[in-house]
């Protein structure tokens, strides 16, 4: 054999062990090149930064589609009547306009459902944060008393039943098996995608609108530092795409003998009873009512309680230095300056995103 001809055996080798091997993504992941599910990157919004997702569990088109069927399917709950769409309903940003959400058995809950967008920028889930990750938080809903009532062999054994189920995780994970862990991966993938990132507050960062006299108003309100301003960019950075920074904060919400246990059920300290995970600023147009336990109906409301309604406590944070005096002491037209201001951070777009509706419907 002439040594042209070694070196395009060669080269044929090499293409052919190239194509055997993994297909990098733009996260820098990889999908092995063989029949399975069709790999799907998740775009990253102007502004974001690298997002969460892990590689244990990959997105997938096959994955998100089966995650989206699980995500509004009754069989999960005990009586079949409930779904994690009943508690996160798309039109109020994934959360519910209930206090506290109705379980399977007719019991409530017994925190306000959080609202579910950015979900792979957030460094934990719960509100006193007690999952790392989403696909572990997936597991809980169904097996809370107050919840979905059910045990995982119970939800597994249903869908292995399935007519439908065992061929679409065939086609997601490559397996006919259906266990707790896939389905919680799967759910976690659809959970994944719920991005909301076009509203008119990220118009503006774009250069693309401007606020109107009001709003730009409630703008400088917001990052003020002073008296008689909000003060609120210590805990939601309007330079942050969440506006939000999802640190465990006691806010002040109640005095010591009624504060709720909060972080520290995870921590076990005592420094960290009352503290609760910040939630993103976006979407408020939508997500009444508010705080952990939705104890507040209106934006009105919450500013009325930073205003003059905060408690000084044993664990309350210390960039909360106006507890002392109550609260910043807003006026109304600050108030309304300031709603205007956030609700430009709402993104009506992502209520009706057809991506993300029940396909039951």
């Amino acid at each position: 054999m002439n040594k042209r001809l070694i070196v395009i055996s060669l080269l044929l080798i090499l293409i052919s062990i190239s194509c055997e091997k993994d297909i990098p993504l733009k996260n820098g992941s990889t999908f092995t090149d063989e029949d399975g599910p069709t790999p799907y990157y998740l775009e990253i919004p102007d502004g974001f930064t690298e997002h969460r997702i892990p590689e244990s569990n990959l997105l997938s088109k096959e994955g998100i589609a089966l995650g989206k069927m699980l995500f509004y399917e009754p069989l999960l709950s005990r009586n079949q009547n409930i779904s994690c769409g009943s508690c996160h309903i798309q039109e109020n940003a994934f959360t519910n306009p209930k206090r506290l959400s109705v379980g399977t058995n007719g019991e409530e809950s017994s925190m306000h459902s959080m609202a579910l967008f950015n979900l792979a920028w957030q460094p934990y889930y719960f509100w006193n944060g007690r999952e790392k990750t989403l696909e572990n938080q997936a597991l809980k809903p169904v097996v809370n008393p107050l919840e979905m009532d059910m045990t995982w062999p119970e939800v597994e054994s249903r869908l292995n039943n399935h007519t439908e189920y065992p061929k679409l995780f065939l086609d997601a994970f490559g397996t006919e098996v259906i266990d707790s862990i896939l389905v919680t991966r799967a759910i976690a993938q659809f959970e994944y995608t719920l991005v909301s990132a076009d509203s008119k507050w990220d118009s503006y960062l774009r250069n693309e609108v401007d606020l109107s006299p009001l709003e730009e108003k409630g703008r400088l309100l917001f990052v003020g530092l002073q008296k008689g301003t909000g003060d609120c960019t210590h805990c939601h950075s309007e330079i942050n795409p969440n506006i939000g920074d999802f640190v465990m904060r006691n806010n002040g919400l109640d005095s010591d003998v009624a504060l709720k246990s909060g972080y520290s059920e995870v921590t076990g300290l005592s420094r960290d009873v009352g503290k609760f995970k910040t939630p993103s600023l976006r979407n408020l147009a939508f997500s009444a009512p508010y705080m952990h336990d939705g104890r507040f109906e209106s934006l009105r409301d919450v500013l009325d309680f930073y205003s003059e309604g905060v408690h000084f406590n044993l664990t309350v944070d210390p960039l909360m230095e106006f507890a002392t005096d109550g609260g910043v002491d807003l006026s109304e037209e600050s108030k309304d300056a300031l709603i205007a201001f956030l609700l430009t951070m709402s993104d009506s777009n992502f209520l009706t995103n057809p991506e993300f509706a029940d396909p039951n419907k």
